[in-house]
């Protein structure tokens, strides 16, 4: 793979994903909405959905990784750090303009919409507890980049190229399972992105974007995916 497929790969990929999974929380959300009110089930398949369009769509250009903790996970695994801070640039980038394309599509109901919109771009807590928080992202991604490992190491997956499909059905489960506490960012580009997004974007009465709690998102998975690749190695 080149360095123009890969970030063009990651770049499209990221934004696909953004767009489909901020989308089907701004459609759950956002007042005008005719999914308004629709519930976690369906921001859970919305977000798998979401994974699965934009990994098939990366995967032939970059691998389709889509995520900085799978790309560190996957480092640690093969050795190769070489193409790791353009995987990761073209997923912050990619992020950030999905986030920007799903606010596009909602224009109009994020005008219409009273109160605060900064759960449709990125995760918060239920219950704010950084230590708790980290620690259910820190879980969350280590699930995430550990059995992503698993599958990899299957030849029936191999052939049938439904490698992806099934980490959909994963981050499906992890959005079920481990997802109502801090909204289950197990991916740094996903929050980091979107909420840079928000903080930029002119949208009536939108609120703060939260920078005090910013980091859990985004250290938590990188150490989960730190964890879980390393744990793939060795156990591998």
């Amino acid at each position: 793979m080149t360095d123009q497929s890969i970030f063009i790969g990651e770049f499209l990929g990221t934004a696909l994903l953004l767009l489909l999974g901020n989308g089907v929380v701004a459609a759950v959300t956002l007042t005008k909405s005719k999914a308004h009110g629709a519930g976690w089930p369906v921001i859970a398949f919305g977000w798998g959905f979401a994974v699965l369009a934009g990994a098939y769509a990366a995967a032939p250009l970059s691998g389709g990784h889509i995520n900085p903790a799978v790309t560190v996970g996957i480092a640690l695994q093969t050795g190769d750090w070489n193409k790791v801070p353009l995987y990761v640039v073209a997923q912050m980038l990619g992020a950030f303009t999905g986030a920007v394309l799903c606010w596009l599509a909602y224009l109009g109901h994020f005008r219409e919409h009273q109160g605060e919109v900064l759960g449709v771009f990125a995760t918060g807590p239920e219950i704010r507890n950084r230590t708790q928080n980290f620690t259910t992202e820190f879980i969350a991604t280590f699930v995430l980049v550990f059995v992503i490992a698993a599958f990899g190491r299957s030849e029936g997956l191999a052939a049938s190229d439904s490698l992806i499909f099934m980490v959909a059905l994963l981050v499906v489960g992890i959005g079920m399972s481990l997802g109502g506490p801090t909204g289950y960012a197990i991916n740094p580009a996903r929050d980091l992105g979107p909420r840079i997004a928000h903080a930029v974007l002119p949208i009536p009465g939108k609120g703060g974007s939260d920078w005090g709690y910013s980091w859990v998102p985004v250290l938590a998975p990188l150490a989960g995916g730190t964890v879980a690749g390393l744990v793939a190695t060795a156990a591998f």
